[in-house]
């Protein structure tokens, strides 16, 4: 039997998600110049053992059985989709910038979850929604520098993974009677899938180094392993509308990192945007709250 939590705590594992996926751009840079789909290979084959070894200790392997054939593609759809167009989006695109773009996702997921039965967008959830985004495209703007038009491919594959990351989540809502167990499968077959089309349309070049492997190793464990398991436990049965505003703080996270690194430089507009992002999520968390 799949574990169950209380809404509240639900939310809190959910959101051990967000600080993970604040380490996914870090790691994808370190994993240059793998291709997009070989490392969406070799990244779920280690999330997918993962799950394996997860669902044997606690004795769901029969649970597998009884889930939907298109509950599998579904899932694999959505996992395939987000990291197959976010590591094509780093390779073409600044990863600060195409990373926040992706980071889109959390104010799509408030808006959309309104849709599901049982839910309502408040005001609240809608202002600091639209606060938060305010803050993540001011990061994107580079404060007043513009796009560089040369990485506009990257930056469209971006707000691709936005669009897939929020619908993906939202429609997971409607299979909450899906144990998560099930993700591990979803793993497995977005690694055998992207490791087909990897033949037919890549060139194969393998992580350079420690550095290389250790990012891949890295990225399968935990932004593209762990972080599944937990996002699908608060998705489900957590406060969908306060984990998907507080998932802005997912951009700031990960921006922080790549200037800590030296990836990215730091200015003047993470101060203001950093302010914007936590009220905003503040802003819908309370509305959140009130419900």
């Amino acid at each position: 039997m799949t574990m169950t939590f209380t809404r509240s705590r639900a939310t809190g594992i959910g959101f051990v998600a967000v600080l993970l996926w604040s380490l996914l751009a870090l790691f994808t840079v370190g994993s240059a110049p793998t291709p997009p789909l070989l490392l969406n290979a070799l990244c779920f084959a280690i999330g997918g053992t993962l799950g394996v070894i997860w669902t044997l200790r606690t004795g769901g392997l029969g649970m597998l059985r009884r889930v939907p054939l298109k509950v599998y593609v579904f899932g694999t759809i959505g996992l395939f989709g987000y990291h197959a167009l976010y590591f094509s989006a780093l390779r073409l695109a600044p990863p600060a910038q195409a990373g926040l773009i992706a980071y889109l996702w959390p104010l799509l997921i408030v808006l959309f979850s309104g849709l599901l039965p049982g839910e309502r967008l408040r005001a609240g959830h809608f202002i600091g929604g639209l606060i938060g985004f305010g803050g993540a495209a001011l990061i994107i703007q580079g404060g007043g520098s513009g796009f560089d038009t040369v990485a506009l491919p990257g930056y469209l594959l971006a707000l691709g993974c936005a669009l897939f990351w929020s619908g993906y989540s939202v429609l997971s809502r409607r299979l909450g009677d899906v144990p998560t167990e099930a993700v591990a499968v979803f793993c497995l077959a977005t690694a055998v899938l992207s490791a087909a089309l990897h033949l037919v349309v890549e060139q194969t070049v393998w992580p350079q180094g420690v550095i290389g492997w250790g990012s891949t190793l890295a990225l399968g464990l935990g932004p593209v392993g762990l972080a599944f398991y937990v996002w699908d436990i608060g998705v489900k049965q957590g406060d969908i509308q306060l984990l998907g505003v507080s998932s802005y703080a997912a951009p700031l996270l990960s921006t922080l990192v790549l200037v800590g690194v030296g990836i990215a430089a730091p200015s003047w507009t993470l101060g203001l945007a950093a302010c914007l992002i936590t009220g905003g999520a503040a802003l819908a968390a309370r509305a959140s709250l009130k419900g």
